[in-house]
């Protein structure tokens, strides 16, 4: 029965960021393509907004102490197209895998939360934008609309994503899944070593239910992929020697099966690459005793709404005309000379 499924090795990248670096985190996450290419990895995994890191300062920090930061975020963050997306692209296709990587991207005078999706081509194949940015994240970011809740069809399989507290939202979720999803991206950052975060103690028991469940609710397999901090991320802030606001280390990632098994790790604090096999066998498997969007739905009971359109701030009235010279039509009768 395996045989007739397709079998994959995926990796999940546990890291610290090149904090509010672009250029360097650019170069770190190539190097780590690299090293998981080696290990025979076909889809590399990294944390949320591993480019150029996250912005930490929102937790621990007041808005005014924070804008300094703010402003070297909107300086480093990633812009779809340039050098920093075309370096990870390139080192895709030289090591012939799929990425997934978390960005701070800019788009005009707004910054995203949002996961980029690199073909084993180099191109970029799919994004997702976090559809509501979590509390004080707000003040830094704008919100994702549902033409990024999209599957990104892939030779590896059905691939989708969300980000951090976006595992709370089930329709988001559902989304997903009755479209077939896989593979499944899980993006977090360190929150568990900061430790001025309120759910700082229990984040690490947050993540594993929220990806064990849509793994097993989904009945895909999920690529859960934490950062960790470093020291120099929290000499940048200026709080050294201050544990009760942040620590080193943090994380937690994983690979788990459908069933909700855990494949690898789970892993905390250090970096590494997490590496599994994983086969679609186990997919068809569990879809015998619950499939979410086929036989165990019922939509005759509960059925999901979603929007998959672009929200545009601006909606033209009326088509441009072929010659902008005549005027409109307006359906009045001509005034009498």
């Amino acid at each position: 029965m395996g045989d007739k499924f397709q079998k994959l090795t995926v990796a999940a990248v546990h890291a610290a960021s090149s904090f509010l670096d672009r250029d360097a985190g650019v170069g770190k996450t190539c190097r780590l393509i690299a090293e998981a290419a080696t290990k025979g990895a076909r889809l590399v995994v990294f944390p949320e907004t591993f480019i150029p890191g996250y912005p930490f300062w929102i937790w621990t920090h007041t808005p005014s102490m924070g804008g300094k930061f703010f402003l070297e975020l909107v300086a480093n963050s990633v812009t779809i197209g340039s050098e920093a997306t075309e370096r990870i692209g390139a080192t895709a296709r030289e090591a012939g895998v799929h990425v997934v990587v978390g960005v701070s991207e800019r788009d005009g005078g707004t910054l995203y939360n949002t996961l980029l999706y690199f073909s084993d081509n180099g191109s970029i194949i799919g994004r997702h934008r976090k559809l509501q940015p979590t509390v004080v994240e707000r003040t830094v970011w704008g919100r994702g609309d549902g033409s990024d809740l999209r599957i990104v069809e892939t030779p590896l399989g059905k691939l989708g994503g969300l980000i951090c507290w976006e595992h709370s939202m089930d329709l988001a979720r559902y989304a997903l899944t009755s479209q077939g999803e896989q593979i499944h991206i899980a993006a977090w950052p360190a929150i568990s070593a900061l430790s001025h975060d309120p759910s700082s103690a229990l984040f690490d028991d947050l993540t594993e239910a929220a990806a064990r469940h849509h793994a097993a609710a989904g009945q895909c397999f999920v690529i859960n992929a934490q950062s960790c901090i470093d020291a120099a991320t929290i000499d940048r802030l200026g709080l050294k020697g201050r544990p009760e606001m942040i620590r080193e280390g943090g994380g937690w990632s994983a690979i788990i099966g459908p069933t909700g098994r855990i494949i690898a790790g789970p892993h905390r604090d250090t970096e590494t690459i997490l590496v599994a096999e994983i086969d679609f066998a186990e997919i068809a498997m569990f879809k015998y005793v619950s499939d979410s969007a086929g036989h165990y739905a019922r939509p005759d009971v509960l059925r999901l709404a979603v929007n998959y359109e672009p929200q545009r701030i601006t909606e033209p009235l009326a088509e441009p005309q072929d010659n902008p010279a005549t005027p409109p039509e307006t359906g009045l009768a001509p005034k009498p000379h």
